[in-house]
């Protein structure tokens, strides 16, 4: 398939890119900066383009089969419009060029519902923290970007993951339509899961959420690595660097 990656040069972008052209996909990885790409294969395409520019994605859309959307941005006290503004114009030029399917990622705390069988203290006090202060304004966009997805009459499938963190390999993950027990997902399994959606349709018209379950770090650990390391669990991805 032709698939065209906005946020490619995001963790899960690089590692959804990476998987498409080993299954021997056609990929046209979207960035901002495509000089500071790190891949490169003879199936890849590397297009430097904002998604806050509508020209720019329309351009890159032209002639593909899927879009995958691994968008994202820092917590921020400020609003965030990139995700309801970034998946507008994709949207729009999907229309205009009569490209179907779409896998997008958001987060698993859009559910609106506690993980089974979290502690009291990870349920009441440390995700509503996230959820409602830390990470209000990305969560409120997030929010309207399914919206816009979910109202479309494209063939739309949602990613909601959990806590990110990084692995070598694809594990035996789960994944369902129902928020699943369990605080991570890792950037290789979530990267599986959106380029499975995007060349099949096993959840069209869904919200999915993505759990690992093996190799799982401890919270302590993800906090000292995300956090401290420059990277967050949640969101997706860490910036706009890679858009």
């Amino acid at each position: 398939m032709k698939l065209v990656i906005f946020g490619a040069n995001g963790p899960t972008g690089r590692e959804t890119t990476a998987q498409a052209i080993a299954e021997g996909h056609t990929v046209t990885a979207v960035t901002r900066r495509p000089e500071a790409f790190p891949l490169t294969d003879p199936r890849l395409r590397v297009a430097g383009a904002d998604v806050l520019d509508p020209a720019a994605v329309e351009r890159v859309l032209a002639g593909q089969d899927a879009v995958i959307s691994a968008l994202g941005v820092p917590y921020s006290r400020n609003p965030v419009t990139v995700y309801s503004e970034g998946i507008t114009h994709i949207t729009r030029a999907m229309t205009e060029h009569g490209v179907r399917r779409l896998v997008c990622v958001s987060s698993t705390v859009l559910f609106g519902v506690p993980a089974p069988g979290e502690t009291f203290f990870f349920r009441k006090v440390l995700e509503p923290a996230i959820a409602r202060t830390m990470g209000r304004t990305v969560y409120e966009d997030m929010r309207r970007m399914e919206e816009i997805v979910r109202d479309g009459d494209h063939r739309w499938t949602v990613v909601r993951p959990a806590g990110l963190f990084d692995a070598a390999a694809v594990s035996d993950y789960q994944v369902g339509t129902a928020r699943l027990p369990g605080r991570f997902t890792s950037r290789a399994d979530l990267g599986n899961v959106l380029l499975r959606e995007a060349v099949g349709d096993r959840h069209v018209r869904a919200f999915v959420d993505v759990r690992t379950t093996e190799g799982v770090p401890s919270l302590l650990d993800v906090i000292r690595k995300e956090a401290f390391g420059g990277k967050k669990p949640i969101p997706a991805e860490k910036d706009r660097t890679h858009v």
